[in-house]
């Protein structure tokens, strides 16, 4: 009777921890839908303006870095299962992979914005104050979102290395994996926020 209660209160803190993510994960869409709606409203307001910045952006690193978050999703499910099924040593290399990719996501990301930045094109400059309200509000809108999305990258990088060393340690397990899938749900939900993001940008018409 007792062994029963104890696994009744660790089945009721999983399914605390995963409310707990999920009511994380629908605050996150709303301060993103809020970003999305002024995003919306400053591009029906200046709709050539908009077009027209967003051909200063590589179309061609935008849909790799989609690319790269769409399999680095496929890799975090991918070490879910590899849990549940006691495969520890395929979940640490596709935890691996998926960190992997994140990084080179950043990387790609750290030298788009380095080329914007070089060709005067940030907030506050006097090159892009010269092209019109238009562009500024579409580029402050860029750093500001795209910025937004990059720290939670990071954060999101930082419980994946900590997963994989508690996956290491055997504190994550095919008994115990909850941990484990709030990280992934988070990532898909890191994943989802730069699929609105790409085309906004991107794809501007």
């Amino acid at each position: 009777m007792e062994h029963s209660t104890v696994i009744s209160h660790v089945h009721r803190d999983d399914e605390a921890d995963k409310l707990g993510m999920w009511l994380f994960i629908f605050s996150e869409l709303l301060l993103f839908g809020v970003l999305f709606l002024t995003y919306s409203v400053y591009r029906y307001l200046n709709p050539v303006a908009f077009g027209l910045a967003a051909e200063e952006l590589d179309v061609v690193i935008g849909t790799i870095n989609t690319v790269i978050l769409l399999l680095s999703s496929l890799t975090i499910a991918m070490s879910i299962t590899a849990v549940q099924t006691g495969r520890t040593q395929h979940a640490i290399i596709f935890l691996g992979a998926t960190l992997f990719l994140s990084l080179v996501f950043m990387v790609n990301k750290y030298f788009e914005w380095s080329g914007k930045i070089s060709h005067g094109l940030y907030p506050g400059s006097e090159h892009l104050q010269g092209l019109g309200q238009g562009d500024t509000l579409f580029f402050g809108l860029y750093y500001m979102l795209t910025g937004v999305h990059a720290l939670h990258m990071i954060i999101g990088m930082a419980i994946i290395g900590f997963v994989i060393y508690e996956v290491k340690r055997g504190k994550i397990n095919k008994g115990d994996y909850a941990y484990l899938e709030n990280t992934g749900l988070y990532w898909h939900l890191v994943d989802l926020i730069w699929i609105f993001l790409f085309p906004l940008f991107y794809l501007v018409t």
